[in-house]
């Protein structure tokens, strides 16, 4: 049973990358948008924000990464409402394969879609003088955080590719979490702001995972900051995930 899964997941998620394959400009289109919220922060807004550091495009990547995830996903939920309306579920439920290779295959997709775009925004921020001190296994968590908190996002946005209305209601979700950066460490220190929006910006999730990327990047000493950041992608992938397959149960009902 468990071999017949990944041997279904693997061949719809060859099917979804295939698709991404023939239409580049959805990573395209995903890395613009972060990639034109650096430049305009750093060529335009960067010299007024004193951050304490000597490279503001150094302080700003980590939540431009955030904002990469946050803007990619906004294509799982895509893509699952047209497989969803287009019948190709129906299809897939009729023929003699795991049924949760379905959901299993857009987020692999959203997986590696995602880290294309990452990739991608940090050879920008690269060329705009990005500079790291981190070894190996900094970058490897690095990588593991954003793996985490990519796949925490992606199921949640299965939830509304599977709920919505119409296209623009199953990507509407990820507007919130595309703003949510802005309220948190990621432009500028939480300390400069007015207490009721620095107590929020100092416990949401968004700022913890900041700060630990921020720091792996700056190879200091593991602190506080990671332990949060990997409580919260785990506790919003466990979540997520839950009533993702919930939803998914009840629409196979």
């Amino acid at each position: 049973m468990t071999r017949h899964f990944f041997a279904d997941t693997a061949v719809l998620t060859g099917r979804s990358l295939r698709h991404i394959a023939r239409s580049l400009d959805t990573i395209i289109t995903t890395a613009i948008t972060p990639i034109a919220m650096m430049l305009l922060f750093v060529y335009v807004l960067g010299g007024a924000i004193n951050t304490g550091t000597d490279s503001y495009v150094t302080y700003l990547l980590p939540g431009i990464l955030i904002i990469t995830i946050a803007s990619g996903i906004a294509y799982t939920a895509y893509r699952l409402f047209l497989d969803l309306t287009s019948g190709i579920f129906d299809r897939f439920h009729s023929m003699p394969i795991a049924r949760s290779s379905v959901l299993w295959a857009h987020v692999l997709t959203s997986l590696v879609a995602n880290l294309i775009s990452i990739l991608v925004v940090v050879l920008v921020a690269l060329a705009m003088g990005f500079r790291s001190g981190a070894g190996v296994l900094a970058w490897l968590a690095v990588g593991g955080i954003l793996i985490l908190f990519t796949l925490a996002l992606t199921w949640m946005a299965v939830i509304p590719g599977l709920t919505a209305k119409s296209v623009d209601g199953a990507s509407a979700f990820s507007y919130p979490l595309i703003f949510l950066p802005f309220i948190s460490s990621a432009f500028v220190p939480t300390a400069t702001m007015p207490g009721p929006v620095r107590w929020f910006a100092e416990n949401q999730p968004v700022t913890s995972i900041v700060n630990a990327i921020r720091d792996r990047f700056a190879a200091q000493p593991v602190g506080a900051d990671l332990w949060v950041a990997l409580a919260w992608c785990v506790g919003i992938l466990v979540v997520a995930y839950l009533f993702a397959m919930a939803t998914y149960r009840r629409k196979l009902a």
